[in-house]
């Protein structure tokens, strides 16, 4: 719950450096701030400073002196809050912050909650709803990618398009409800084509923004990549390659890779997770089959699929691999990067008939390799780069990555194809009005201009304390 009238606090900043910065902030941190600060300049008052103002001093609790330490005041409602608030820059010492925190709180403020800072950001409307989830993507973010698509969201890109679209449905809306109005009089404000056009302009753009979720959430959490093929065709071997390190077990004995092992490597800024699975094929012994339905697991969940075949057993056995991959429906229209491997042992014959003979689907790609050499690993980072940052990454394009904003714009998605049913058939102006109206209530759930104190909650919950 918001506690407007109680004042906060809590660690700015995780530990590990030399400075530590905690954070206080309602209508009373400058007042308790004050009772626990002392300038080293004679003459001044904390609480008749200005906001922007940095002032050295230190910290006394019980009656002895904590540490020296640098006093940031903000004031309202230029702050990350929106409130008066102020920040103690001390020494990262974890008994050092506890005493600090422990004279705030005698003093008067309350240890703030996960995420308490950014929802007072919130409420003051210092960000909308889906920027205040940025934040914490921001802060979680882990590669160039994920940071610039916080980032983006941040500065209000997605909000901007949101509200947009929430706009026009507003304004046709109150058109629609205003001939309900006048209903016995036959006047028509809202004009039928222009609204269709409207309905169907703000359809495609849920779509497209629903559509990006899939490439968001795996950009967020890393690329999910598998290396899946027939044993012994050299996926371990690419596995360390790829992490520069043993961290898989390489062995002549079919069968050796039991179960999923995983890793990440950024690449271009962009965070790949790896998995190299167990090898496929036909075995009476259970724990290589419980590894074997793992990788069908793992090849559902990718984003991406790397087969790893090896060249001297032919395209043969290479396409029934490629078969048994496509065969889950889940993994019909999946992307495959298939990884002809051993060509530091191949012929030119064997390397020729895999060419013209290997199976590939529409965006596929055919790519050469030797796991033990290295040869043709390049160009796989290259596809693997093109096959994620294409335009949408690479430009100002928006990328949805929040789960939330996936499911409203799902619903968003359901309300308009109504509202455009409607439109065809003919259907009463108030059935078309309360579609509208279920679409604008789902796109201000985004932003948060429609919300609740569960999802607040809920949201805010996930946050770090100090943030």
């Amino acid at each position: 719950m918001y506690r407007a009238e109680e004042t906060v606090c809590a660690p700015a900043t995780s530990g590990g450096g030399a400075i530590a910065v905690i954070r206080v902030s309602g209508p009373q941190s400058l007042t308790i701030t004050e009772k626990i600060f002392f300038p080293f300049a004679s003459g001044i008052r904390i609480t008749e400073q200005k906001g922007y103002r940095i002032i050295y001093g230190e910290i006394r609790y019980e009656g002895k002196t904590i540490d020296n330490v640098l006093l940031s005041i903000f004031r309202s409602p230029h702050s990350y809050t929106g409130e008066d608030s102020c920040e103690i820059s001390c020494h990262a010492s974890s008994w050092i912050q506890q005493k600090i925190l422990e004279a705030l709180i005698k003093n008067g403020a309350l240890a703030a909650s996960p995420g308490e800072f950014t929802q007072r950001a919130f409420l003051n409307g210092k960000l909308d709803l889906s920027q205040a989830e940025a934040v914490a993507d921001l802060v979680a973010s882990e590669s160039e990618a994920a940071h610039r698509i916080a980032i983006s969201q941040l500065k209000g890109a997605f909000s901007d398009k949101i509200k947009s679209l929430r706009k026009e449905l507003l304004h046709f809306t109150s058109l629609i409800e205003l001939e309900l109005d006048f209903g016995e009089e036959d006047v028509e404000f809202a004009d039928r084509k222009q609204l269709t056009e409207i309905v169907t302009r703000v359809l495609s753009m849920a779509h497209d923004l629903a559509s990006s979720f899939s490439l968001g959430n795996a950009v967020k959490n890393g690329i999910p990549v598998v290396i899946a093929g027939s044993p012994n065709t050299g996926k371990s071997t690419l596995l360390n390659y790829l992490l520069n390190e043993e961290k898989a077990i390489v062995s002549e004995i079919p069968g050796t890779t039991r179960d999923a092992i995983e890793d990440v490597v950024i690449i271009d800024g962009i965070q790949f997770r790896f998995v190299d699975t167990a090898g496929i094929r036909v075995t009476d012994d259970i724990i290589e089959n419980l590894g074997i339905n793992r990788t069908r697991e793992k090849i559902g969940n990718a984003f991406l699929v790397l087969p790893v075949i090896d060249i001297n057993e032919g395209s043969s056995k290479a396409n029934d691999i490629l078969e048994s991959i496509r065969l889950q429906p889940e993994n019909i229209n999946k992307k495959l990067i298939i990884l002809a491997n051993k060509t530091d042992i191949a012929t030119k014959d064997n390397i020729e008939e895999i060419r013209k003979n290997i199976n590939i689907f529409p965006g596929d790609s055919l790519i050469f390799i030797s796991a033990k050499t290295g040869e043709g690993l390049d160009k796989l980072k290259t596809v693997l780069i093109e096959s994620v940052a294409g335009p949408e990454i690479n430009t100002e394009s928006i990328i949805i990555t929040n789960i939330r904003h996936y499911e409203a714009l799902l619903q968003v998605m359901e309300s308009l194809t109504r509202v455009e049913e409607g439109l065809n058939n003919n259907l009463q102006e108030d059935l078309i009005a309360l579609d509208i109206r279920q679409a604008i209530h789902y796109l201000g759930e985004i932003t948060g201009e429609i919300t609740t104190d569960e999802i607040l909650d809920s949201i805010f919950s996930n946050f770090c304390i100090g943030k």
